[in-house]
């Protein structure tokens, strides 16, 4: 199906603005679902948009607005927040009949989204015509997970394509799977970066060393401890240990090699087995305390079925010191009730230009905005 674009720069019937969609939420009701959420003192939780049908990859655009994939719906939408009072107003379409759009960016004035099988940007400054729109990397694998994540490296003449695997353990046909590519920004020339990564859903570059670091989810099948999920630092043409190996060099028992495994790159870190890394991205704002500048925070979208008892889905902070991590400490969470239900999925954390922190809530239809009040202003919303 063939994607349908309206300029956002210009008024025009395309772009139909339309009232973000979902439940009639009152106030005390939205207050209700904040609540739910815990952040660490001084902090507060508060709903930033709401009735999204799959929001997942986000990105600022050079206009300040938020600009969100919605998988579920095959479109990309543009939020609004007029007011400036923290909330959209309004979500409206620049991009539909998308083929499941999971990651999106901005490099310069174009959009870029990346779909299923291919990656597109959008000439934002061009007049409205089919040349908009171009596809810069076509027949990507379509089967398997959704899990792809998308980098621009400085200063916007090359990008970082993570592609996960089609299988939970298995030797892949495909190279390009469970790897992350190099591409040119003209997607002509193409590199498989680093391999043995299943399932990669967030890179972010680190601040101070410019190194690329990216989260992992791991197999399943060795109960709910093992394996762990991991933080990744990446480096050129390394191997990260999938199908073969998994956490510190330690062999798949259906493999049962350990010479591959003593050639592969361990974690930096390791995250509870089966919590679901997607997201990542350092602080870099001024809103939150000056301690938390060049930490990163990552989703942890959840454990599914892969474990009896509920892991994840929570935003934990990771502590950065010297360029490495020094442990992990929640940020946000109550996403889990204490019947072990799932009422939400976060997925992608982004700091918006205010310095809030923003999460992508993407089973519960949500983008959540995380703020920190300066000293003698009151809130008492989700905080612990």
């Amino acid at each position: 199906m063939r994607a349908k674009y309206g300029s956002r720069f210009r008024t025009s019937l395309l772009l139909c603005a339309i009232a973000l969609a979902g439940p009639a939420w009152t106030p005390a009701a939205r207050a209700q679902e904040s609540e739910r959420l815990v952040v660490p003192d001084g902090f507060a939780v508060e709903i930033y948009a709401e009735g999204l049908a799959g929001p997942r990859g986000m990105a600022f655009g050079p206009d300040g607005h938020l600009y969100v994939a919605l998988v579920a719906e095959g479109r990309v939408v543009q939020l609004a927040d007029s007011s400036g009072d923290g909330r959209a107003e309004v979500a409206t379409t620049v991009i539909e009949d998308l083929d499941r759009p999971i990651a999106i960016t901005w490099n310069d004035d174009e959009l870029w989204v990346v779909e299923m099988t291919r990656i597109i940007r959008i000439h934002a400054s061009e007049p409205d015509s089919a040349s908009e729109l171009t596809v810069v990397v076509d027949s990507l694998p379509a089967d398997g997970p959704t899990s792809r994540a998308l980098l621009f490296e400085p200063p916007g003449q090359a990008f970082y394509l993570a592609l996960a695997a089609s299988c939970d353990l298995c030797r892949e046909d495909d190279i390009r799977r469970a790897t992350i590519l190099r591409f040119s920004a003209d997607g002509e020339s193409q590199e498989i970066w680093a391999q043995g990564l299943r399932a990669t859903a967030g890179l972010a570059l680190h601040p101070g060393t410019g190194e690329l670091w990216a989260t992992d989810v791991g197999r399943s099948g060795l109960g709910d401890r093992l394996p762990p999920d991991e933080l990744n630092v990446i480096r050129r043409g390394r191997h990260y240990g999938w199908p073969y190996c998994y956490g510190n060099r330690l062999a798949n028992p259906e493999f049962a090699d350990s010479r591959r495994c003593d050639v592969t790159e361990p974690p930096v870190l390791a995250f509870q087995a089966h919590s679901g890394p997607q997201g990542i991205v350092f602080y870099s704002g001024d809103m939150f305390p000056a301690e938390y500048r060049g930490d990163a925070f990552v989703a942890l979208g959840g454990s599914g079925a892969d474990r009896s008892m509920t892991a994840g889905y929570k935003v934990v902070r990771v502590r950065v010191e010297a360029g490495r991590p020094l442990g992990v400490e929640d940020f946000v969470s109550g996403w889990l009730t204490p019947g072990g239900r799932a009422w939400g999925r976060p997925a992608v954390p982004l700091v918006g230009p205010d310095g809030a922190l923003y999460v992508s809530d993407e089973a519960g239809g949500r983008i959540w905005r995380i703020t920190h009040r300066l000293e003698g202003e009151h809130s008492n919303v989700g905080e612990r």
